[in-house]
């Protein structure tokens, strides 16, 4: 199937590794040019490299209002923004402090909401774009282990709700996927952090994950696949839905 998205101008956020890096391979292999952006200049060079197609990378602290700022100034005609970068600790209400919430809000949250701002002023005017914001199970499912990143996805989610509501007035989609747990890095550290917590024993992280559906975490692949098949013309009529990508784990 021709998913309609060859010479797309794609901006994926961080985009160096996980699931945003394979939401840069979809595309690319779509057909679409994709802009990489991540703060680590020398790994979005390396995640770079790897991939086949039309390429190019942006260093940017996108918990930062002027480097958010200074992307859309550059990359603000993009036909499609993934809105994915984002670093939300694991712990309880008092594992974490306010320094380390807010600063984790600035990336993913507010740089969510401020991109999606920045992005979508000019797909208004143009009456064409799609936004995809890569949010989270822990949204849908909010535990007091994860309570900055469940509280932050929850918000993300109604934002997402109440913009892409409203965006096809102006024939601009957004919506979002929740992902659940997937093999990257993160997943990693998170299990680690609530091993440490609960069990007092890094080492058992893999006891975290609890019974899997298909006995297996999501991959990065599957998200990738499906942020490209939902940012394709052919599912114009989505807009303000939040997917949740869980191998219907919410309902065991």
């Amino acid at each position: 199937m021709d998913l309609q998205v060859a010479g797309k101008r794609v901006v994926v956020t961080g985009g160096s590794k996980g699931i945003g890096l394979s939401i840069a391979e979809a595309f690319l292999a779509e057909g679409a040019s994709v802009t990489l952006v991540a703060r680590d200049a020398g790994r979005l060079g390396e995640a770079a490299k790897g991939l086949q197609g039309k390429v190019d990378t942006v260093a940017a602290d996108l918990s930062l209002p002027a480097d958010r700022e200074k992307l859309a100034a550059s990359h603000g005609d993009a036909d499609i923004l993934v809105n994915n970068a984002g670093a939300i600790p694991g712990g309880g209400l008092f594992d974490i402090d306010m320094a380390r919430w807010e600063q984790a809000w600035a990336l993913k949250v507010m740089g969510y909401i401020h991109l999606t701002q920045l992005f979508l002023a000019p797909m208004k005017e143009r009456r064409d774009g799609t936004i995809v914001n890569i949010i989270g199970m822990a949204g849908r499912q909010p535990r007091w282990d994860y309570i900055c990143g469940g509280t932050g996805n929850a918000a993300l989610a109604a934002f997402t709700n109440a913009v892409g509501g409203r965006t096809p007035e102006w024939n601009v989609r957004v919506f979002g996927i929740h992902p659940s747990a997937t093999r990257t890095d993160r997943i990693m550290t998170l299990s680690k952090t609530r091993a440490k917590n609960e069990l007092g024993d890094e080492s058992r992280w893999q006891e975290m994950l609890g019974r899997l559906p298909f006995d297996r975490v999501a991959e990065p692949s599957e998200i990738a696949a499906m942020a490209v098949m939902l940012a394709s013309p052919l599912v114009h009529y989505m807009s303000g839905t939040v997917v949740d990508v869980d191998g219907g784990a919410q309902f065991r």
